[in-house]
């Protein structure tokens, strides 16, 4: 999309549909000369004076006249450094690990993670994944979708961002053209990058609800902040906080909720979307984060696997077939004294980030057809592990669970009776209360 094919589109959704003649003249220059921007001739550089005249023109909204004054002027922004792991700057690094327990990370300006905390590894361990990116895993994974509640609203604000980026970068960019056309792959991704026509810079101020498989898939509402290092200027830390949310209109920052995604791709499943939100029940699981999260240690590199392995103290259990099924780089090593697993990844020669995760955040990455053999004599200790010390309290803890499932799964065949026999809700409640 070149400068000219956006003023082209701006031009042509604008209220009135202004002409070709009617821009020139608010941009004051000739309507030969405009047509010929508008094919694709390099324009001169425009003054401020006409980059609010053509907003006000086309009616640009906060976003597009952003990526108006950015193709314009172009970017300043220097290369990233510290973008590989070695050279990730140490003070980056501190200021991540020090936003615990709020999950923290670094991407790049493609959304490659360069770096995280513990707190963000523990809620979502596919950042530890090499070659990890926060828009391919929000748009393509199945995981993705089970975590963001109303995935459809996310998935337009990730193709608003891809689409920003492509207006706003000059000079060719290969990488961003192809994340692109990979995530494009995905049919449903597709529709929404056919249909969604604005822009969107970040995530930043967006609140917003999510299912953590490491809190029991409990419900956590949280906002999203986006700020840019001075050191590296392409990059954006980001930091994940949560809040005590009601089940109003109103999020819990008193805005209207999910105004961020006014625009959706497909305006019945937003609707849809948006009643089933209304009927969940916000959960208090941060409350419990609260106070599990310091005990986890921050995140460090070492030079080599057996170094990573020893963190887990004298009583470690290798794990190599979950290692194996985590990726070729990642080795896992369970420490039964600090009831943590020990997740090392090598991302280049020498050099083995390790990061401090719970058992229950291993056990949610592990696919359940692969719990067989080797793979299930070492879930069998990662459960374990997860469970009190002591063997009454961990029998306890396991009949609690037990009947926990049971009574999830009673109300689910409940609900399929409900939908396969055309029944109403209030009958089968009745009958609930009788089994």
């Amino acid at each position: 999309m070149g400068f000219g094919a956006l003023l082209y589109r701006w031009r042509k959704a604008a209220r009135g549909r202004p002409t070709q003649a009617k821009t020139a003249k608010a941009m004051g220059i000739g309507e030969r000369t405009y047509r010929k921007i508008e094919k694709g001739a390099t324009p001169p550089r425009l003054t401020p004076a006409q980059c609010e005249s053509l907003s006000t023109l086309f009616g640009l909204d906060r976003e597009e006249r952003r990526a108006l004054q950015l193709h314009n002027i172009g970017s300043n922004l220097k290369p990233p450094r510290g973008a590989g792991q070695p050279e990730l700057q140490q003070a980056l690094r501190l200021l991540i690990d020090r936003q615990m327990p709020s999950p923290a990370y670094l991407c790049d300006q493609h959304w490659n993670i360069l770096g995280f905390n513990t707190a963000m590894a523990e809620w979502w361990s596919w950042v530890m994944e090499p070659g990890a990116n926060l828009i391919l895993w929000a748009l393509t994974s199945k995981e993705a979708r089970d975590h963001y509640q109303d995935w459809d609203m996310h998935a337009s604000a990730y193709v608003k961002m891809l689409k920003f980026a492509e207006a706003t970068r000059q000079d060719d960019d290969p990488e961003l053209r192809a994340l692109i056309e990979k995530v494009k792959k995905d049919p449903k991704v597709r529709h929404i990058w056919d249909t969604e026509n604005d822009m969107g810079e970040t995530r930043d101020g967006h609140v917003f609800r999510m299912n953590v498989p490491t809190l029991d898939w409990e419900t956590v509402e949280v906002v999203s902040h986006v700020l840019y290092p001075a050191s590296m200027p392409q990059c954006r830390f980001v930091v994940i906080t949560w809040v005590e949310g009601g089940e109003d209109e109103r999020d819990a920052l008193g805005g209207t909720r999910n105004a961020w995604a006014a625009v959706t791709a497909n305006q019945d499943d937003l609707e849809a979307a948006q009643r089933h939100a209304q009927n969940r029940v916000a959960e208090d699981a941060a409350t419990r984060w609260r106070r599990e999260a310091a005990a986890l240690a921050s995140r460090m590199v070492v030079s080599t696997a057996e170094e990573a392995a020893a963190l887990a103290g004298e009583s470690r259990i290798p794990m190599p077939a979950i290692s194996k099924l985590m990726g070729p780089d990642a080795q896992l090593t369970l420490a039964p004294d600090q009831h943590t697993v020990v997740w090392a990844v090598e991302e280049v020669a020498d050099c083995w980030s390790v990061t401090h995760v719970s058992p229950t955040t291993v056990i949610a990455r592990i696919p359940r057809e692969a719990m067989q053999g080797e793979c299930l004599a070492e879930v069998h200790q990662l459960v374990r592990a997860a469970l009190p010390a002591e063997a009454d309290a961990a029998t306890a803890r396991i009949g609690q669970l037990i009947e926990q499932r049971d009574t999830e799964q009673r109300v689910l065949r409940q609900v399929r009776h409900m939908i396969e026999g055309g029944d109403s809700g209030e009958s089968d409640a009745r009958r609930g209360q009788e089994l």
